[in-house]
């Protein structure tokens, strides 16, 4: 009986030995993982000022960052590892299956990340520039890891997965710092074609937003069946694109209107035989 007490004591001491010390690995990790997460943040915070006053490109600034976020993340679980007692080779095999179930789960994912690092490699825009793509157009708020950030003219957000951009066309409308703002008009048969194409041109140059160079123009573009149509073609930079679409397109109507010339309206020809 004696020696039967002493096994089970021997036993259970044994347990509350080995429940203790795991117990206290288990403490340090969690502690270390709070104030390694602490850290990293306060580091990261560090790194974006960083990049704020250097000359970086800011098109390369968040994508940067979470490269960064993640490697200081990988490299604290795997001092924590350590610091339960994690075998390296066993942490190894966990960390390899772990990777390849990831990336089973996440196929489309990577996709994408392969995607913006060739955004950021070929660099068909950056940062700023007005583009299209994918049917949205916007300006280009930020290039990330999986997302491409656009911000459209209706102030809406619009968050395109990278993959979806390259698998497009690409319209950058920044590239060559000006836009050409084509607005078509007709007027009637019969009217004076020259004073017409005056009166326009004297709007495009008294506009404000209209560029002197490349110089505007305005062009007979085709004799319609009840219209001769014309088309002005002014230059604006990107930001005033809209303002020179709407509100020129406005003026120009107004001058025709106050020159006399009216809008043209069906005709129909009818031919008397005998």
């Amino acid at each position: 009986m004696e020696n039967i007490t002493e096994s089970l004591s021997s036993f259970f001491s044994s347990i509350f030995n080995g429940v203790g010390d795991w117990g206290l690995s288990l403490i340090g990790a969690l502690v270390s993982l709070v104030i390694g997460l602490w850290i990293i943040r306060m580091l990261m915070k560090a790194i974006s000022k960083s990049f704020e006053k250097s000359k970086i490109d800011k098109t390369l600034t968040p994508f940067l960052l979470t490269l960064i976020g993640f490697g200081l993340k990988a490299l604290l679980f795997i001092t924590i590892a350590q610091i339960v007692g994690v075998p390296m080779t066993s942490f190894a095999v966990l960390l390899g299956g772990i990777g390849i179930a990831i990336g089973a789960a996440f196929n489309g994912s990577l996709g994408h990340l392969a995607s913006g690092v060739m955004l950021l490699i070929f660099r068909p825009f950056k940062v700023d520039d007005l583009i299209e793509v994918n049917g949205e157009l916007g300006f280009v708020k930020e290039i990330s890891v999986f997302v491409t950030v656009l911000e459209t003219f209706q102030n809406k957000t619009s968050i395109i997965p990278n993959g979806t951009i390259t698998a497009n066309k690409i319209v950058n409308y920044t590239t060559k710092g000006n836009l050409r703002v084509d607005m078509p008009f007709a007027i009637r048969y019969g009217t004076d074609i020259k004073k017409a194409k005056k009166i326009v041109m004297d709007v495009l140059e008294n506009d404000t937003n209209v560029l002197s160079f490349p110089e505007p123009r305005v062009a007979v573009n085709n004799l319609g069946v009840d219209a001769i149509e014309l088309v002005a073609l002014p230059y604006s930079n990107v930001e005033d694109y809209w303002d020179v679409y709407w509100d020129s397109r406005q003026k120009i109507v107004e001058a025709l209107v106050e020159a006399g010339y009216e809008a043209p309206y069906t005709q129909t020809v009818v031919t008397m035989t005998k």
